[in-house]
């Protein structure tokens, strides 16, 4: 007497669930879509509500000391960190360990890249005298780009991190272990921000 083996329906859909760490980040980064939409929501119903603030001939509100070139600069930068990110998970897909470590250890470098060049457009701004109470314009723009800024320097400390331990094989080893992607995807979010921050603050003054 022959018996037919059913599989538990846990363990039959078992791989195609959401692994529990990413469904995590992707809940996180909805949250932070949610913050990011009410700044930049909050940056345009001031200039279509209140276009005084905004007005050219106000030498007082008008933000006339925008570094265009080097914001250009840092988003060639984040575009090109974000490339070399994709390359790191990868590389975690084809067990490259040291693949992991290189394309992770450029991707901090040219994310420190970014944040030395921010400190410099800040400091251009700080030594003409100008901050974040100069005008409605710079309350927006010192707190958009400066709450991104710290979203920066809070994946560059992981991708260090895991840059660092790369070699161990910690993240090839093991296939559940996704921490690469989950950066990944951490690293993608703060470039995409970006990308809309460049024109909505140097482009359309």
């Amino acid at each position: 007497m022959s018996t037919v083996a059913t599989a538990s329906p846990v363990a039959a859909h078992s791989e195609d669930r959401l692994p529990s760490g990413k469904l995590a980040m992707w809940i996180f980064l909805a949250s932070e879509i949610m913050f990011f939409a009410g700044l930049f929501s909050t940056y345009i119903i001031l200039r279509v509500t209140s276009p005084e603030l905004f007005d050219p001939t106000n030498k007082e509100m008008l933000p006339v000391f925008l570094n265009v070139p080097l914001a250009t600069v840092n988003t060639v930068i984040l575009i090109t960190s974000s490339l070399t990110m994709a390359f790191a998970v990868k590389a975690r897909w084809k067990g490259d360990d040291a693949g992991i470590r290189k394309f992770m250890a450029i991707t901090v470098l040219l994310g420190l890249a970014f944040c030395v060049v921010k400190f410099f457009e800040y400091k251009g701004k700080f030594d003409h005298g100008i901050g974040p109470g100069q005008s409605v314009f710079y309350s927006c723009y010192f707190a958009m780009t400066g709450i991104h800024l710290i979203h920066v320097v809070g994946g560059l400390i992981p991708m260090a991190w895991m840059a660092f331990r790369a070699p161990t094989g910690k993240y090839t080893k093991n296939p559940e272990n996704s921490r690469i992607e989950l950066i990944g995807l951490y690293w993608h979010f703060v470039d995409l921000v970006w990308i809309y921050l460049f024109p909505v603050l140097y482009l359309m003054n």
